[in-house]
């Protein structure tokens, strides 16, 4: 059955080529939406968006930088061009090259720190600054935001990562209060280690696997479909009671 108040929604993915990002886009295209993949991988937002084209849904790629301001008021702007305004907007992209440099506050690279800073909680400011106004004339809209588990586990390593998600949270709880009474939704999700085909890919999947299945309260690790079946609900008209929350999907590894 399909989730109530999606079809003829116009949803920007912010970081679609791949992953969690392409697996949200085709679940918005499969309930209806008009979706436009967002990515620095324009090679990987055009794959997407074929497949689901191929799907009989409607789907465009934009090549955009979180980094770059100017590129992410041309994601927002090309989207209300092409479809005539924005509905929902799901922020995903991150930096994930940057994780083997960002070991702890000892040794950690400051360029580490500012490039994850600027991708991960600059750039969600930006979309949002971006996106907002266009969500509110259009009655509000709903924004999912991309933080993590990292922002709640007080891990001995990955502090630039963790403290950029924790930002992430506070965003979205100042967005939620800013413009929850004009209908603006803004939640934020926190996936624990989610299966993506670049996850299993890596030589030390195994170990991260084991680790992780320490640590939760299920039988199994993340798949990518977990996380868009919680996004596509948060942006439905069946999540339409909840705001300014951060939902743990992690299989029980955060308990709060």
């Amino acid at each position: 059955m399909s989730l109530a108040g999606l079809d003829g929604k116009i949803a920007v993915v912010a970081g679609g080529a791949t992953g969690i990002g392409a697996a949200c886009a085709r679940r918005l295209a499969a309930e209806g939406c008009s979706v436009v993949v967002g990515d620095v991988n324009l090679d990987g937002a055009t794959t997407t968006a074929q497949d689901i084209t191929a799907a009989g849904d409607v789907a465009t790629p934009v090549h955009f930088d979180l980094a770059e301001p100017e590129s992410v008021a041309e994601l927002v702007n090309t989207t209300v061009a092409q479809f005539g305004g924005l509905d929902l907007l799901f922020n995903v992209g991150s930096d994930m090259s940057l994780l083997p440099g960002d070991t702890d506050v000892l040794d950690i690279d400051l360029a580490v720190w500012e490039r994850t800073m600027t991708v991960t909680l600059r750039g969600y400011l930006l979309a949002l600054k971006h996106s907002i106004p266009h969500l509110l004339a259009r009655g509000g809209g709903a924004v999912v935001n991309m933080a993590s588990a990292a922002a709640f586990e007080g891990e001995p390593t990955r502090p630039a990562y963790a403290t950029a998600k924790a930002g992430v949270c506070a965003l979205t709880r100042h967005v939620a209060s800013r413009w929850g009474r004009d209908g603006l939704r803004c939640n934020a999700i926190a996936p624990g280690l989610t299966a993506t085909a670049v996850i299993r890919s890596a030589p030390q999947w195994p170990q991260l696997e084991v680790a992780a299945l320490k640590r939760m309260r299920s039988t199994r690790v993340g798949k990518v479909d977990d996380i868009a079946a919680m996004v596509a609900f948060l942006m439905s008209a069946e999540g339409a009671w909840v705001n300014g929350q951060t939902i743990n999907i992690d299989g029980g590894t955060v308990l709060r």
